[in-house]
């Protein structure tokens, strides 16, 4: 009995210093956050462009895809304000675990098994504008593929930051029905070297 209250005492003390420093990181970003309006351009394009696929006729499709152009500029406009701003933050509490769950405080003695979040960031707020750009020359429809991947990446990340990468897996599937890899496999080939490289370390 003793020892079953012990392990019992562990797993909640583990729990609230996790719910504590996860609590943490998603203030920091909801603060940031709170200045635009990235979840609401997010929303509308994704589901803007699920309504573009499900029309029968590709000019249709066309027509709906135009329509988003300015929405799609400020997203990608909005996104370099965000990883601008977070550059001024400190870089340990920017610092983001590698592993699959919550490590409470990783970064203060497992340094390097933590990533700058300030750096993937800045991935994601190149890869977005390189796509809407649309820098390869893709079709209108490849273009909305590529740049959903950019945004689902993006999202995937914030998760991952504010709560696990675990976490961040299970939203991305659950929201969007499609795993990180997929996603990872359809961004940009420019996006996806950068976070390649940002998650082996070479990106800080």
């Amino acid at each position: 009995m003793d020892i079953a209250l012990t392990l019992l005492a562990i797993v909640v003390a583990w729990r609230l210093l996790c719910l504590r420093y996860q609590r943490g990181h998603i203030a920091l970003l909801g603060r940031h956050l709170a200045r635009l309006q990235l979840e609401r351009h997010m929303e509308t394009l994704t589901q803007g462009y699920t309504r573009a696929i499900n029309e029968k006729e590709t000019s249709r499709q066309l027509q709906v895809l135009a329509g988003f152009a300015q929405t799609e500029h400020a997203v990608a406009a909005q996104m370099r304000t965000l990883a601008d701003a977070m550059h001024a933050e400190n870089a340990q509490d920017t610092r983001m675990g590698i592993l699959s769950f919550c490590l409470p405080y990783i970064e203060r003695f497992l340094p390097a098994s933590t990533r700058d979040f300030r750096a993937l960031l800045e991935i994601h707020a190149t890869g977005l504008r390189h796509v809407v750009d649309n820098e390869n020359h893709w079709s209108p429809k490849d273009r909305a593929y590529h740049l959903s991947a950019e945004l689902y990446l993006m999202q995937h990340s914030c998760h991952w930051y504010c709560k696990s990468r675990a976490v961040a897996d299970v939203r991305l599937a659950g929201r969007h029905r499609v795993k990180h890899q997929k996603v990872l496999e359809s961004v940009s080939e420019a996006t996806r070297q950068a976070y390649q490289q940002w998650l082996q370390g070479d990106r800080i």
